[in-house]
C-alpha cells in the first residue's frame, strides 16, 4: 500500500516536470543521492522510468527505492552532460558509473607568447592562456581548428619570436609559410600589429561570433562547385553543417569562473525561493532551492541575506565571491557581491533565476491543488496591490454595453467571486430610459438600477466595479454612483481596450499591469465575459425585435403565431415563400390567405 501511494506521489510529481533540457537527481527514504541522471527532455526521460518494464534487475531495484526526485533545468543537451558528469564525481551515488576524476574535455587555448598560437588541449595551465570550451567532441573542436587556419593563418612553431631575435634574422620560414598556413612572423614578414589583429577575430569566433567564419566556408563551397570540385564542395559543406549547429561555448563552464556561490530570489505573496549554486574550477558541483516564507514585511534584501546564511553554513561554503541579482541586507568583509550585467557571471546569474522561477511555480501549483482557499488568498492579495485596493476583490462586478445604432440598448453585469465566475449571479439588462446609442447614459441607468436595488435591500456590495470603457465611461459612471450614494463604498475602475489601460476616478494618468500579470488575465477575462453575455442577449432581443417588425405588423397577426411560424419555417424569407395551403397547415387558412395577401402586396 505503502509502495502504492509512492508511485502514485512519484507521478503527481513527474507530470509538473517541464520537457526541457536539464539532470535530475534521485534520493531514496534516507534522503541519500542514489542516481543523477541527463536528458534533453526531462519529462519524457523520469517518467519512462515509471512507465515501462525494465530489462535490468539493478535499474528495477533503483526505480523502487526512489522516494524523491529532484532537477536542475539548463540551456542544452550538452549543458546536462556536463554537469552531470561533475555532479557524479562529486556526489558518486550509488548507481552511477563512478566516473574518474581524470576525465577531461577539449578545450582550445591560445597561449600567452608574443604572436601566441592556438592549439587544442585537454589539460590547463594557469599561466595566462586563453581556454575556450569545452567541446563536445574531438571531431567539432578540430573543425573549429581547421577553419580559423584557413580564415587566418597562424604560426604553430614553438619557435622564440622575441624582437631582437626576428631582427637579428635567427629563423627562416618553413614549410607552413611556402603552403601559405603561416605569414612568416619569424623572419618580419608579418607585422606583430597584423598577427593580433588576427587573433582579435579568432577569439570573436571563438566566443560565438560565427558569421565570418559561415561566410567564408558558403563562399569556399560555392567557388569549389562553380570549378567542379564536388569532393571539396562537399568537404566545406560538411563542415559548414557541423559549424552552423556548433555551440561554442557552455553555460555550464566558464574556466574565467573558478570559486564562487551565485543566489537568486524569486518572490510571490508571502513565498519566497532561494536558489542556489555552487561554482568550482568553472563547473557547477551543487544547486538547491530552499523556500521560505515572509512572517512579517520582510524585504527582499533581508531574505536574500537570511538565505545566504543559511545555505553557506549547511554547506560549509567558503567561497569569496557571491553572483547576486541585487545587494543583500548585510556586509561581510571576506566576502565579496557581484552583479553581473553581461557575459559568464551574468549566464550563471540568468540559469539560477530559471530554476528558481521553475521550482517557486511547481510548489505553488502544489500547494493550491492540495488547498485551493491557498490560491484564492495569493490571488487576491495579488489584485489588491496590483489594482492599488483597499480591500481584498473576493467580489468583482464588470458591465458591458450592446446596441446597434442604438436598436435595442442593453447592457451586462457579469459577477467574479474569489476570482472566477458566478454566472448564477449574472445580470442583463434592458436599457428602459435611454435613446439613440448613449453609452454614458445607458451605464448610468444601469448602474443607479442595480446598485440603488442591492443598497435599498440591504445587500452586501461588491469590493470592485470594472467598467469597459475608458475615462469616459468611467466619469459617467462615478456620477451616477454619486447620485445614489454609493461612491466611495466600493472600488471602480475603467479599462481601455487598446493598450489595457486601467483608470481611476480622478486620476488622469492610467495604469499599465504587466502583461503577464495574474490581475490582468482576471479582468480580461470578465470583460470577455461581459462581452460575451452581452452580446447574446442583445441577439436573442433583436430576434425578437425582427418578429414584431415583420410579422407582428401585419394586421391579424399576433406575437404567438409569429413564433409559431417562425418555429416552424426557420426563417421570415422561408414564411414569404411558403404557399396559401402550407401557410393553412399551419395557423388556418384565414391567417394563411392573410399573410399571403400581405406578401403579395409588399413583396
Amino acid at each position: 500500500m505503502a509502495d502504492r501511494k509512492r508511485e502514485t506521489d512519484l507521478k503527481e510529481y513527474i507530470r509538473q516536470i517541464p520537457g526541457s533540457p536539464g539532470i535530475y537527481k534521485y534520493y531514496n527514504d534516507q534522503n541519500e543521492l542514489i542516481y543523477i541522471g541527463k536528458a534533453k527532455n526531462l519529462k519524457k526521460r523520469v517518467s519512462s522510468y515509471f512507465t515501462k518494464n525494465h530489462d535490468s534487475r539493478k535499474t528495477a531495484v533503483m526505480v523502487s527505492r526512489i522516494h524523491r526526485i529532484e532537477f536542475t533545468l539548463v540551456d542544452s543537451e550538452f549543458d546536462a552532460l556536463l554537469l552531470e558528469n561533475s555532479l557524479i564525481k562529486e556526489f558518486q551515488p550509488r548507481y552511477n558509473i563512478n566516473l574518474k576524476d581524470d576525465k577531461t574535455y577539449p578545450f582550445i587555448r591560445i597561449t600567452h607568447d608574443r604572436f601566441p598560437k592556438v592549439i587544442s588541449t585537454r589539460k590547463m595551465v594557469k599561466d595566462g592562456s586563453d581556454y575556450f570550451g569545452p567541446y563536445a567532441s574531438v571531431r567539432m573542436m578540430n573543425t573549429v581548428l581547421d577553419m580559423i587556419r584557413q580564415l587566418y593563418p597562424l604560426r604553430n612553431c614553438n619557435l622564440q619570436l622575441s624582437d631582437s631575435n626576428i631582427k637579428s634574422g635567427k629563423f627562416k620560414v618553413c614549410l607552413e609559410y611556402h603552403i601559405g598556413n603561416c605569414k612568416g612572423p619569424c623572419e618580419g614578414l608579418q607585422s606583430e600589429e597584423d598577427y593580433m589583429d588576427s587573433l582579435e577575430q579568432v577569439k570573436r569566433i571563438l566566443k560565438g561570433n560565427l558569421s565570418e567564419a559561415v561566410h567564408y566556408l558558403k563562399s569556399m563551397m560555392q567557388e569549389s562547385s562553380d570549378n567542379w570540385r564536388f569532393e571539396q564542395a562537399e568537404y566545406y559543406k560538411k563542415r559548414l553543417e557541423i559549424l552552423e549547429n556548433y555551440q561554442s561555448k557552455s553555460t555550464i563552464v566558464s574556466q574565467t569562473i573558478h570559486d564562487v556561490d551565485v543566489y537568486t530570489l524569486s518572490l510571490e505573496g508571502k513565498y519566497a525561493f532561494v536558489n542556489f549554486m555552487k561554482v568550482v574550477n568553472g563547473m557547477i558541483i551543487q544547486t538547491q532551492t530552499i523556500e521560505m516564507k515572509k512572517n512579517l514585511e520582510e524585504s527582499k534584501e533581508e531574505l536574500l541575506a537570511l538565505a545566504i546564511a543559511e545555505i553557506r553554513a549547511r554547506y560549509h561554503s567558503t567561497s569569496r565571491e557571491i553572483i547576486v541579482p541585487f545587494e543583500p541586507d548585510f556586509t561581510e568583509e571576506t566576502i565579496r557581491f557581484t552583479i553581473p550585467k553581461i557575459g559568464d557571471k551574468k549566464k550563471l546569474l540568468e540559469l539560477s533565476e530559471k530554476n528558481a522561477r521553475y521550482y517557486m511555480r511547481e510548489k505553488l501549483d502544489q500547494y493550491e491543488r492540495l488547498n485551493p482557499e491557498v490560491k484564492v488568498e495569493r490571488l487576491m492579495n495579488q489584485m489588491k496591490s496590483d489594482l492599488r485596493l483597499a480591500e481584498l476583490p473576493f467580489h468583482i462586478e464588470c458591465f458591458d454595453n450592446s446596441n446597434i445604432q442604438g436598436a435595442f440598448p442593453v447592457s451586462a453585469c457579469v459577477v467574479f467571486r474569489n476570482g472566477k465566475p458566478s454566472k448564477k449571479d449574472y445580470r442583463h439588462f434592458n436599457v428602459q430610459t435611454v435613446e439613440g446609442p448613449n453609452d454614458f447614459a445607458t451605464m448610468q441607468e444601469v448602474l443607479k438600477r442595480r446598485y440603488g436595488r442591492m443598497i435599498k435591500e440591504g445587500e452586501s456590495l461588491p469590493q470592485l466595479i470594472v467598467i469597459d470603457g475608458g475615462k469616459g465611461q468611467l466619469s459617467a459612471s462615478v456620477e451616477a454612483l454619486k447620485e445614489i450614494g454609493a461612491y466611495g463604498k466600493m472600488a471602480i475602475i475603467g479599462i481601455a481596450k487598446r493598450l489595457e489601460e486601467i483608470y481611476y476616478p480622478e486620476d488622469p494618468f492610467p495604469l499599465l499591469i504587466d502583461k503577464k500579470s495574474e490581475t490582468l488575465k482576471v479582468i480580461q477575462q470578465m470583460r470577455d465575459e461581459a462581452h460575451r453575455f452581452g452580446i447574446t442577449h442583445h441577439r436573442n432581443r433583436r430576434s425578437k425585435g425582427s418578429i414584431k417588425t415583420e410579422l407582428t405588423d401585419i394586421r391579424g397577426i399576433g406575437e404567438e403565431t409569429a413564433q409559431v411560424l417562425l418555429k416552424t419555417f426557420k426563417s421570415i424569407k422561408k414564411i414569404k415563400s411558403a404557399d396559401e395551403k402550407a401557410l393553412a397547415e399551419i395557423v388556418g387558412p384565414a391567417k394563411a390567405k392573410v399573410l399571403r395577401s400581405h406578401f403579395e402586396a409588399n413583396p
